[in-house]
């Protein structure tokens, strides 16, 4: 099993991850907004107010402090 760090001392199970997504993509789609509002009792409450990107994984929404690009390669 691999896992992924995702800053904040926070580490996911790869297997778990659905989606990493940019800041700037929730900040410009509606959609994502309305998503992440419905979804609060599932977002981890780690580091909301500095983020970059956003993790989504089959239990919780993550605020990663790590860019969506870093994120990604370190899934690989």
């Amino acid at each position: 099993m691999m896992y992924i760090s995702i800053g904040g001392e926070v580490v996911i199970k790869s297997r778990d991850l659905i989606a990493i997504l940019d800041q700037h993509i929730v900040h410009e789609s509606k959609i994502m907004r309305d998503f992440l509002r419905k979804t609060t009792e599932n977002v981890a409450e780690s580091t909301k107010d500095t983020y970059k990107s956003i993790v989504i994984t089959t239990d919780k929404v993550y605020f990663s402090p790590l860019s969506s690009t870093t994120l990604i390669k370190r899934s690989y």
